[in-house]
């Protein structure tokens, strides 16, 4: 959008454009007919080329660690030191995985990070296997691996049950609802989780492969403005620093929402800059 209104920009990727993309098998209610990530993920990073070409962009590889907004200018500091001035900046780092430790129902060793669901491949699965959550993930990867026969033991709390629905007719899952776990590594290379279950009972679990489906939280970086929920919603950031995609608000945690928003920041800009020059 913004090469497109003829403004120039530096995109900033830590990795490659679409990364989390070329993991997220099946899309849904993306424009374009998009049905893959990873095609949309080539799609995108076709785009970047393009407009790279053409000069009306630059692709630089680095890791934001801090943003800053300035009466006449906006700062990038990147993890290397270096920092990066612009009239503004459009921050979309997204979210990550939320970690046991963070749930408040689950009881494990500190620093556990389970493997996000959405990244395993059925073929790596070693059984029984067990899934930490019932986030929505969890449809989407069912639908994205429909072959996948290895079933799957979900454990999740009352509040995900509402989630859980769309995957309870399928035979490939078991869900339980639980009150708490107690999760802790075996001698044999595998896992024990401890339920206390919905009705009060406990029972324990073995697990060979044991996968993280815990929702996600707000990967903010330093200089952003938090909510109490930890997202970060335009209106409480400096004018100069603008924020788009699901880093916003749990509830724009869409495809199509994020590249709208991402559009939505730079036509901000462009209309500012507009009304500058037109004395408005």
């Amino acid at each position: 959008m913004a090469a497109s209104l003829g403004m120039h920009s530096i995109l900033i990727e830590a990795d490659q454009v679409g990364t989390k993309l070329l993991a997220v098998a099946a899309l849904e209610n993306v424009v374009g007919g998009w049905r893959a990530g990873p095609e949309l993920a080539r799609a995108m990073g076709a785009d970047i080329d393009r407009i790279t070409a053409a000069g009306r962009c630059t692709l630089l590889r680095g890791r934001a660690v801090r943003v800053r907004g300035c009466g006449d200018r906006a700062e990038v500091r990147l993890d290397d030191g270096l920092t990066l001035t612009a009239a503004v900046v459009i921050v979309a780092t997204g979210v990550g995985p939320v970690d046991p430790a963070d749930t408040g129902w689950i009881t494990a060793a500190d620093g556990l990070a389970l493997p996000p669901l959405w990244r395993a491949r059925p073929e790596q699965l070693r059984g029984p296997v067990h899934v930490l959550g019932a986030d929505r993930p969890l449809g989407t990867w069912l639908r994205a691996h429909p072959d996948a026969r290895r079933p799957l033991t979900v454990l999740h709390p009352a509040s995900d049950a509402y989630k859980a629905a769309e995957v309870a007719d399928d035979d490939r899952v078991r869900l339980v609802q639980v009150r708490s776990l107690a999760v802790k590594e075996t001698p044999s290379d595998g896992w024990q989780v401890d339920a206390e279950l919905a009705d009060g009972s406990t029972r324990s679990f073995i697990a060979a492969t044991l996968l993280g489906n815990l929702g996600s939280t707000p990967a903010a970086i330093d200089g952003l403005n938090q909510g109490p929920d930890g997202y970060c919603p335009p209106e409480l950031q400096h004018p100069r620093v603008l924020v788009a995609g699901d880093l916003r608000s749990s509830r724009c945690q869409r495809i199509i929402t994020a590249q709208g928003s991402g559009a939505e920041a730079a036509l901000q800009r462009y209309y500012e800059v507009a009304g500058v020059i037109n004395g408005r």
